[in-house]
């Protein structure tokens, strides 16, 4: 847990909300989300509208669009969390792929340039793609060869969310001088979410038989988190009970209405607004650093930028 500094020890507290992990089954289904591990040969669409029909929720979106031929994480939300989906796509992203060399070429040599690509690389996305066919940065955090074989090299990437690994293998070949294309691709994490932590599409149905016919509701509660995970990755700011209606209306978090602050938190960042009982209530650019906030007596300490709590979860007290 990131060191947390406190302005207020005894901040007013009042009678309203609700922990996520107090929430009923019904309430995770109107602002979940579901780490579902995509199967090769529907669209992201087609699976995520499989997820609603087995969920019966009338509002569902995903985070970070696979190919039809690609399997593995694909963050899914229901409701009122689709909205906070952006958060996802922002974050890095770990594939496994197969790639294909044309011609033959030495271990070594492949080795060799596979490892020149970590770092800061230029891509343009591929001829099939969503977005504007333009030069592009992205960071290689990591590149790891795990096999070779003839001309098949399996590999592991860590990378920035945007990064086309298709692309990727096409750049590796022309270094390489022989050529080279993807064959199979799987991606093993999004953000924090991994495959360790996914679920099929049969476990999702096979939990959600379970709860309606039996009560049972313990297998989905795995299945469908609370939309706070999506906000993880990011440093915090617990706001003070008295300030969170103000918030839920859009205006910006006064340094008054801090409860406490992750240490690490420096100008321009972008944080989390948190209740005191640990439940979402939007994003903001942070105004001061963690230390300013805590001894700040005014001022503006967040600038709010999209709000994801409905306002009268609180009560309004400004």
């Amino acid at each position: 847990m990131a060191e947390m500094l406190v302005r207020d020890r005894s901040p007013l507290t009042v009678d309203a909300g609700k922990r996520p992990s107090e929430r009923t089954m019904e309430e995770l289904l109107e602002a979940g989300v579901i780490n579902l591990d995509k199967p090769m040969g529907p669209t992201s669409h087609q699976a995520t509208a499989w997820v609603r029909d087995i969920l019966q929720v009338e509002k569902i979106g995903h985070g970070g669009t696979l190919d039809p031929k690609v399997s593995g994480v694909l963050p899914v939300a229901t409701g009122r969390a689709v909205r906070s989906l952006n958060l996802t796509l922002k974050a890095d992203k770990e594939y496994i792929c197969l790639m294909r060399l044309h011609r033959d070429k030495s271990e070594e040599a492949i080795r060799k340039v596979m490892a020149t690509f970590v770092g800061r690389i230029y891509q343009t996305p591929p001829v099939r793609s969503a977005v504007k066919r333009q030069l592009r940065v992205r960071t290689i955090h990591e590149l790891e060869v795990l096999e070779i074989s003839g001309r098949d090299v399996l590999f592991r990437v860590d990378c920035d969310a945007g990064t086309y690994i298709r692309t990727l293998c096409v750049d590796i070949g022309d270094a390489l001088a022989v050529g080279a294309s993807m064959e199979d691709l799987r991606r093993t994490r999004s953000g924090n979410m991994t495959e360790d932590d996914a679920f099929t599409l049969q476990d999702i149905k096979d939990a959600y038989v379970g709860w309606k016919e039996d009560g049972n509701d313990a297998w989905l509660r795995r299945i469908v988190q609370p939309f706070e995970v999506l906000f993880e990755p990011l440093p915090k700011i617990i706001v003070k009970d008295s300030a969170v209606d103000a918030v839920c209306h859009g205006a910006d978090l006064a340094a008054v209405g801090v409860h406490k602050v992750d240490a690490s938190i420096e100008r321009d960042m972008l944080v989390a607004f948190m209740t005191a009982k640990g439940e979402a209530i939007g994003v903001g650019t942070a105004r001061m650093s963690a230390a300013d906030m805590v001894s700040a007596k005014e001022g503006v300490a967040v600038s709010t930028d999209r709000v994801f709590m409905p306002a009268g979860t609180y009560p309004k007290m400004w």
